[in-house]
Order: structure tokens, then sequence, then C-alpha cells
């Protein structure tokens, strides 16, 4: 929920569309929240004030949102907190659902008032891992102040932040319909099931590959900021936002529904060993798996018992490994599937597998029984689904080799996780030349001489970095650790 008209708008990728029309499009419901005698497991609090980026001036807590009569009500107060001159709440799913494409809709009644910022919207679930606006966002319904108009936006990067709005005039103090239709090629907004705002995100246009990625929802009522202003009218407090439900669909065809569902890597909930990287179809990978290493997505929907192909987007620089998929921690195996060398790390192409799935939620997860490869996403398509997702194009570029020679020089790192001092041991020539720490975007953020055996990292944040060992006439030499 960023202040909007403070930064560039990118007229590149407008899709021009006002008027209401009819859909062909059906959908089927994979989840809600009806608030019918209570919040539901899957929203979590955001608590705290110190202005949440836009300079505003109510403190989050959880007291301000209850279920009345079968509404959330989440309510702004007059009310000094935590040094803040007011409290609201705000609500979000992330790490316990998170969607890609779909139809999002809300049915809110919203307060007006000067210094007034009801919300409804979304954010990339890779913020953790990169960052606003690198995640994307995408605004189902704000207002703001006492105008009763409603603005949908997506916020990205874009060589610096990118966004792109439109609004519509709604009848004040009542209940709207607020939603969004997002598919791989576009994203429309909705009041009340008649478009007044639509998007072109088809292959990235305008540097929107943020939009092909999995998103979480929010819900807040914020006071003051950027975009309302300094000024609050405090005879409108207490101001309630009433939420009626919250549901996301499915884009099916004919009768058949959708069940693809595309899992980013750099988007799992886990991440044991593997580091962020760039990636040269847009976005980010996972790169530098050992065996060992896996990743484990929260909450991946299997709507129908039966039949799904899983495929794994990789590239490997070398021989290939092997990968595995399984559910819940490993009490249901998935099998393994052998994976190509491509002749570049940044060369990918797609991997299948078949298998059988009882209907059912689970925690997915993937594990490296060999290393040697990166991992891009994986995707899971229910077969004879009527729609299905389009795997990324092929691409030769190429980035910069891994170490994978049995015979380079050795290279032991203690203690890792490291809290303030990391030490490392290696052979007596590697020690003749520079250590360079990179972070998870491949930043060098320390460097210095490697005769001294070990470095301070008690000022790095936390995260996962790579050390990386040059010296003259040896190849270089790379471990991951983790602070």
């Amino acid at each position: 929920m960023k202040s909007l008209f403070t930064t560039l708008l990118r007229a590149v990728v407008l899709a021009a569309g006002c008027s209401a029309g009819a859909h062909a499009q059906t959908y089927q419901q994979v989840w809600a929240d009806e608030f019918t005698t209570g919040i539901g497991p899957s929203w979590v609090f955001e608590t705290g004030g110190g202005g949440w980026g836009n300079n505003e001036k109510q403190y989050y807590q959880s007291a301000n949102a209850a279920v009345v009569n079968g509404e959330l009500q989440i309510t702004a107060r007059k009310q000094s907190v935590g040094g803040m001159p007011y409290t609201s709440a705000r609500l979000k799913t992330q790490g316990l659902k998170q969607f890609t494409y779909g139809k999002v809709e809300a049915r809110i009644k919203t307060p007006l008032g000067q210094g007034l910022w009801p919300a409804f919207w979304m954010l990339g679930a890779n913020i953790n891992t990169v960052s606003w606006p690198y995640c994307g966002e995408i605004d189902v319904m704000e207002q703001v102040n006492a105008d009763s108009r409603c603005y949908g936006t997506v916020h990205w990067d874009s060589n610096g932040h990118a966004q792109y709005g439109g609004n519509v005039a709604t009848a004040p103090n009542a209940y709207h319909v607020y939603s969004i239709e997002w598919t791989p090629s576009y994203i429309r907004w909705f009041v009340d099931g008649a478009k007044y705002h639509e998007i072109n995100i088809a292959n990235g246009t305008g540097g929107t590959e943020e939009f092909q990625k999995p998103f979480f929802l929010l819900l807040n009522l914020a006071v003051a900021g950027d975009w309302p202003g300094q000024t609050v009218d405090e005879s409108k407090l207490p101001a309630t936002m009433s939420v009626d439900y919250v549901r996301v669909y499915q884009l099916t065809g004919g009768t058949t529904p959708s069940s693809s569902v595309t899992l980013q890597a750099e988007s799992a909930n886990v991440n044991n060993g593997m580091t962020v990287e760039a990636c040269s179809e847009g976005g980010q990978d996972m790169g530098y798996i050992d065996a060992g290493d896996y990743l484990v997505w929260n909450n991946v929907n299997f709507p129908t018992s039966g039949t799904y192909t899983i495929e794994y987007r990789v590239a490997s620089g070398a021989s290939g490994g092997t990968i595995s998929s399984d559910l819940n921690a490993g009490s249901i195996q998935l099998g393994s599937s052998a994976l190509p060398g491509t002749g570049g790390w940044q060369n990918w192409t797609t991997v299948s597998k078949t298998v059988n799935v009882n209907a059912g939620t689970y925690n997915f997860g993937v594990y490296a029984q060999t290393g040697g490869y990166n991992l891009n996403w994986v995707r899971i398509t229910k077969q004879g689904s009527a729609l299905m997702a389009q795997a990324a194009p092929e691409t030769t570029a190429i980035n910069a080799p891994k170490t994978t020679d049995a015979s380079a020089p050795t290279l032991e790192l203690y203690p890792n996780p490291v809290a303030d001092k990391l030490y490392f041991r290696s052979e007596a020539a590697l020690l003749d030349g520079e250590y360079r720490v990179m972070n998870a975007f491949g930043q060098m953020v320390a460097t210095g001489a490697t005769s001294s055996g070990a470095l301070d990292v008690a000022g790095l944040p936390a995260g996962v970095y790579t050390l990386v060992l040059v010296s003259p006439g040896q190849p270089a030499i790379t471990r991951r650790f983790v602070k």
C-alpha cells in the first residue's frame, strides 16, 4: 500500500478498459474467509508503528480487529500506543495462503474522513527475499480521505519504482464488492462486477515479471501518511472498515477446473542450503545447490484426487543431478527425477514427472538428492486441466560457472551458521589471496586478505552468503554460510 502519485507512471504497459464486459471465464472458489464466527487461521496480525514506509501515524495491533455479527471490523482509534497517536489493525496471509492468478474479491464497507486510508491489497510472497518494490504489489482497493473513489493499482520494479493505476467513483457509505481477475496476460479491476481498469502483463511487458509469481493478501486501515496527508479529522474517529468476506477463485474452462500452480523457488517458505541469485528468465532462481539442500512451500492445495504433472525448471553447467518431491516433511514420497546437464547455469529446460496424489492441502517439498544444478520454479498441474500455464522460453544466457571439480582446493568454514566471526581453513596456496563475500543478490558486501583466516561478519544482516577465495594461479573456490 505505497503512496500513489509520488513515483513513475509507466504508460508503456497501458491496456485501456473502463467499461464492463461479458466474461467467458468461469471461476471455482479455492479459498475464503467468511468471518462467520471469527477470524480464520490463514490470517496473521502485523504489529508496530514507525510509519510503515508511508509516514503513517497509526500503531497496528490485533486489539483493533474483531468479528462482529459475521463480519470483520478493523477500527482506527485516537489512542497513543508505541509512540504513535492512533491505533488500527493490519492482517495478512503471508506464509499461510498465497496465490498465483485467479479472481480475488472482498465485500467491504469503507469509512470516509480526512486522514483515513483503507485498503485490500496483495504483495509478492518473496518480499522478505527481494524487498519492495521488487516483489510486486497489487492494490485491489484503496480509498483515501473523504473521497469515495476506489483506486486499483500495481507497483513493481522497472529500473526503479514503477506503478500504473486507475480509479472509479463509488457510492459512499455502502458495501461494495472489490475484485481483480489476474491471469498470465492481464490484471483487471472491478467494483460490483463492473470493470474499470486493466493492465497488460503478458511476457513481462514493461518489466512486470513480478506478477507471474505467488502473492499473499492484506487488509488494513491506515491513519495519515504520504498519500492522505498528515492532517486527521479526529471527529471521524473511531472509524471502522467492515469486511463481509474475502474469497479467492481459480479460473476454469468448461467444467474442468484448472489446478496448475507455479511455485517460484525463491518464494519457498523454507530454504535449507540454497542461494538466491539473479535469473536470466527474469526474477530469481535458487543456485549453489548441494546434496541434502531442500525447499518447502506451505499449504499447497491439490483440489482433487488423481494424476498430477510436476515440472522442474532447471539449468546445469555440469552433468545435471537428481531431485525428488515429497509432501508433509517426507511422509508422502512422490519420487525422484534425473536432471540433465544443459550446458550453462542459465540454460533452462523443463523436466516433468507424473505422480498420483489424494485431494488435500499439503506442505510440498523438493529435495536435492545430488547437487549440480539451479532451480527456477516448480509447476504442479492436474492432468486434464483446461488451463495449462506455459513454460518460460528457453534461453542461452550463461552466468559465471561454479566450481565442480572434485580436485579443487578444500575450504572449511566454522561456525556455520555464524553470529560474529567466521573462520575458514584451506590449503596454504589459497591463503595468499583475497576473500570476497557475496550476498543473495550476487552483490559483494565485504572483501579482504585471506591471510588472517577469519572475517568479521557481525555487521551483516541475517541471510545466506557466499564466501569466495581468490588466489593467483588458483581456481576460485566458494562456500555458503548463514548469518
